[in-house]
């Protein structure tokens, strides 16, 4: 059990690569919280880990809000007692191009993927320096590091959350904290699944594995940074995306 006794949060966690990572935490002996934006969203998720014998809290809480967000890390503070991993992943799109993209498409990106990290990461970070350990990761993506074509609003978070890692790895490690990132390729979640197949074929060439990533190779990802075996990797962005980037 690589994760065995530990506390682990995870934004994002009612689908796709928060879920697959949360799910992966549990398997591995950890203390797990399903973090979403409704009721309706966060019971099933619970209810199947709980089934699985996990120790799990459900909440419901919007990362943009800045007091929501911290009243509710006291929260799993005062439930568990500590927190030692964080994985900040609530993520959204409103793609178009910068010739048509609107100030709302923006600033809604900015809000969630931006704003929602420094949140819910700050929050954490607090504990995590008070207790003197912590594990703070956070999903990139290969768009923050090389940009793409109609997603100026989105590539501009990602590229901001590698800056913030980073930063956080530099001004935390001396409080016992370390912070990373990981950035996904083109990963099979509930969104690419509505994609018409002639765009998810073109996705699966340009990777020369000829397939798209699964969400589970995101969630051992953040298994392994959130583990003792990465214990001396901080400010680190690991790549999973099956070489499409080459």
């Amino acid at each position: 059990m690589r994760l065995d006794g530990k506390v682990a949060v995870v934004t994002g966690s009612t689908s796709g690569i928060g879920k697959a990572t949360i799910v992966r935490f549990a398997e591995e002996g950890a203390k797990v919280v399903v973090w979403g934006i409704t009721e309706a969203e966060v019971n099933p998720v619970v209810a199947e880990l709980e089934e699985k014998g996990a120790e799990v809290l459900g909440v419901v809480a919007n990362v943009t809000d800045y007091e929501e967000v911290n009243r509710t890390m006291d929260q799993i503070k005062e439930h568990f007692g500590k927190i030692d991993i964080i994985v900040n992943n609530a993520g959204i799109t409103a793609d178009a191009q910068i010739l048509k993209m609107t100030e709302e498409q923006f600033d809604k990106v900015i809000s969630v993927n931006l704003k929602g990290v420094f949140n819910t990461g700050q929050a954490a970070a607090k504990i995590m320096a008070e207790q003197g350990f912590g594990v703070i990761l956070s999903t990139s993506s290969v768009v923050g590091l090389y940009g793409n074509f109609g997603q100026t609003n989105y590539a501009a978070t990602k590229f901001a959350v590698i800056g913030m890692t980073k930063t956080w790895a530099k001004e935390l490690g001396r409080k016992g904290v370390r912070a990373n990132a990981v950035a996904p390729g083109f990963i099979a979640t509930e969104m690419t699944a509505k994609m018409p197949e002639n765009v998810l074929t073109m996705m699966k060439e340009k990777s020369p594995l000829k397939a798209l990533g699964e969400p589970r190779d995101i969630a051992n990802a953040f298994l392994f940074l959130a583990s003792d075996e990465a214990k001396y990797i901080s400010g680190a962005v690991l790549s999973v995306d099956g070489a499409v980037t080459l």
